[in-house]
């Protein structure tokens, strides 16, 4: 082969690829446009080719080469795939598809692969086709993020930051709308999901003038679905239940929705905390704050929804009905403390408060619940004349389970206390103040206080409410007026007067008890001296005290020593006359035996006897020898260790110029008669002498135990 037509083959496969030959990018898809066809165009009513008309067809060409699609007989139009961003919502627009029906707003959701596949949605014109087609306009289906390869020339589809569409299809009325809607839908947040339970501004129902952060709930508002009947103003519960088949998971699904009979319009389900992927075309959703019951309040329900239930109030309560939760009407039983995902268009709570709250009937003054802000003090007229302002202010409670009766028969609590309470207060203490005078209103304010307590609980318990006490105030003056003033100004100078003397009876006493307190003042200045005296005399007492335990100690000690001395100087005489007596005794045996010694020896002995004698010259002093031989072997000491004295005959001790004879009187005799022992001479035993001396001694001895117990 020669090299042009090597060329020519080149060339007429390249010419012939570039003919028969499409590639699509992967980021696109191709839109395939037949130019012309032998089965015509496309059917009347339709934009898209289903049978191999001319005309734009329903399916894509994805990424890749393609082949067979002749230049002069398909034109291939490249459309990047749509991309909806994470967390975020697409919605569809089908610019093909049956039409809606009347009262039908969107389009029902069919089987396409999240519209990816166009003939699917479009379906079969055969008549034996039963699968549901596609229908044009809006759609109910929503897409979730990611990629989708949707036909252009079929749907347009609204994301976040663009319409996906193909511009040279649509006219400028078509891309305005498409504009619009993307507008709106981004306004009310359309293309994010729904997200409750975040905080919202809510106004305090006890203080309308603050603003407060609650927890929120879903009000939905649906827009498609046959309407409601006559006389409904909310739409009734439906699918809620996720056992059911039509459960519609808080209208995500809007076709099981519509089959489980949903109604169009405000829906009486709420959404609670959660995300939910919501259409927006189909269904709207208000952030609400949730209903705070507040503790110490009970909520009492007034339910503009449900059917008509048995009145529980009884026949004799004409005031209204109660009726069962669920029913439309006051219910029968309030709601304690809490919250609540309560919806506000289907009823209303009105807060009860069920602990002791205060009114006050005092012009300018109010508590926080504000019932009483348009209560005033009460004008009275005395039976004086006297035209006081009573303030009054009185401590209410309601029993909950009475709270749905006050609601029913007032309205509210405020109505009750501004409709009832304050004129039947104001009309009973003008009546009471019509019979007394103004000193009597001032006066017997606690009696009056007392009988308008148990009055008013009387009064209060008809309209299912508690009178819990009553307390007056100071009755004040109108404006202007001086005549309570000056009354008061009088009963003043006479309390004063009172006071006064009072006050100088009291001045009296306090003057004594400062008088008294000196007293103790001085004495207590002076208690270091009183104390140091009483211990001066407790220290003499003490000493006193011990000097007479003293001498009677040395008293006792005399006494036994007298008594043992005496003993003792009883004991001696006894043994000095025992003694005398066996060495008187003793000599005479002595005397005896020695003269028959004297007698057997003879006259030798006598002859020595007498030499001896003779050598002493004198007789005497060889007897005293003998007997100072005899007393020095004596046992009995000569002189006694005690000596008792007695004056002799011849004179008085205790004259002038007289002397004491030791040896005169009985103690004399007495001595003598012991030498006179001692020197073994004999004395006859009724010696009268000797019984003088004997009795001396006991009469001494008697003597000494006298003076020794007088001492």
């Amino acid at each position: 082969m020669s090299l042009i037509g090597v060329v020519i083959f080149f060339a007429a496969g390249a010419l012939l690829a570039w003919l028969t030959l499409r590639y699509i990018p992967n980021e696109y898809v191709g839109v395939v446009e037949r130019l012309w066809s032998s089965a015509g165009s496309v059917a009347e009513g339709r934009i898209v080719a289903i049978r191999n008309e001319a005309g734009f067809h329903a399916e894509l060409l994805r990424g890749g080469i393609h082949f067979g699609y002749w230049r002069w007989q398909y034109h291939v139009h490249k459309m990047r795939l749509i991309t909806i961003a994470q967390g975020k919502i697409g919605y569809v627009y089908a610019r093909d598809g049956e039409p809606l029906p009347s009262g039908q707003t969107l389009g029902r959701i069919v089987s396409c692969n999240n519209f990816q596949d166009a003939r699917a949605f479009l379906g079969d014109d055969s008549s034996k086709s039963t699968a549901p087609r596609g229908q044009r306009g809006r759609q109910r289906a929503i897409l979730r993020e990611g990629v989708y390869a949707i036909n252009p020339v079929v749907f347009v589809v609204i994301a976040e930051n663009r319409v996906h569409a193909m511009a040279s299809l649509l006219d400028k009325q078509e891309l305005q709308l498409l504009g619009q809607w993307r507008e709106e839908l981004a306004s009310k947040d359309g293309f994010d999901p729904v997200i409750v339970g975040g905080l919202v501004e809510s106004v305090d129902p006890l203080n309308p003038e603050c603003v407060h952060e609650v927890d929120s709930i879903g009000i939905v508002t649906v827009q498609d679905g046959p309407s409601l009947s006559p006389g409904e103003i909310i739409a009734p519960a439906v699918g809620v239940e996720p056992a059911d088949e039509n459960y519609h998971n808080n209208y995500q699904d809007p076709e099981a929705f519509l089959r489980a009979g949903g109604r169009r319009g405000r829906q009486y389900v709420t959404l609670t905390d959660g995300t939910y992927f919501i259409n927006r075309w189909f269904a709207s959703v208000e952030l609400m704050p949730k209903t705070v019951v507040p503790i110490g309040y009970v909520g009492v329900v007034v339910s503009y929804y449900g059917r008509k239930g048995e009145d529980l109030s009884g026949e004799a309560f004409r005031h209204g009905e109660r009726v069962a939760e669920g029913n439309r009407g006051v219910w029968q039983r309030p709601l304690g403390p809490g919250k609540y995902p309560f919806n506000t268009f289907a009823g209303s709570i009105v807060l009860v408060p069920t602990t002791n709250f205060v009114l006050h009937w005092i012009t300018g003054k109010t508590e926080s619940h504000r019932y009483d802000e348009s209560l005033k003090s009460i004008d009275l007229v005395t039976r004086d004349a006297y035209e006081p302002m009573l303030p009054l202010s009185v401590v209410v409670h309601i029993d909950y389970q009475r709270a749905p009766g006050v609601i029913q028969r007032f309205g509210d609590v405020k109505k009750l206390i501004t409709q009832t309470l304050d004129p039947m207060l104001s009309a009973y203490f003008r009546d009471v103040a019509h019979t007394k005078t103004m000193l009597e209103l001032l006066h017997e304010r606690d009696k009056i206080q007392a009988l308008a307590r148990e009055t008013l609980r009387n009064r209060f318990h008809d309209f299912d409410i508690e009178c819990v006490d009553v307390l007056i105030g100071k009755p004040a003056p109108q404006p202007g007026d001086d005549k309570i003033e000056t009354l008061l100004e009088q009963l003043r100078l006479r309390q004063l007067s009172f006071e006064q003397i009072e006050t100088f009876e009291r001045q009296r006493l306090a003057a004594d008890k400062l008088r008294i307190l000196h007293e103790a003042q001085a004495q207590a200045n002076m208690q270091t001296e009183l104390t140091n005296a009483r211990v001066q005399v407790h220290i003499a007492e003490s000493h006193g005290e011990a000097d007479l335990a003293r001498a009677r100690k040395q008293a006792d000690q005399l006494v036994v020593t007298s008594e043992g001395e005496l003993a003792r100087a009883r004991r001696q005489a006894e043994q000095i006359v025992v003694t005398a007596e066996a060495d008187s005794k003793q000599r005479e045996l002595a005397g005896r035996g020695e003269a028959q010694r004297i007698a057997q020896v003879g006259l030798s002995e006598a002859s020595v006897l007498y030499r001896r004698i003779s050598s002493y010259q004198d007789p005497r002093l060889y007897a005293i020898s003998l007997l100072a031989e005899h007393l020095s072997k004596s046992t009995q000491p000569l002189v006694p260790e005690r000596v008792f004295m007695a004056g002799g005959a011849g004179g008085n001790s205790g004259e002038p110029g007289s002397h004491a004879d030791p040896t005169g009187g009985l103690f004399g005799m007495l001595i003598s008669l012991l030498v006179a022992e001692k020197s073994g001479f004999q004395h006859s035993a009724d010696n009268p002498e000797l019984a003088d001396v004997k009795a001396f001694a006991d009469r001494m001895t008697k003597q000494v135990i006298e003076s020794t117990e007088q001492t």
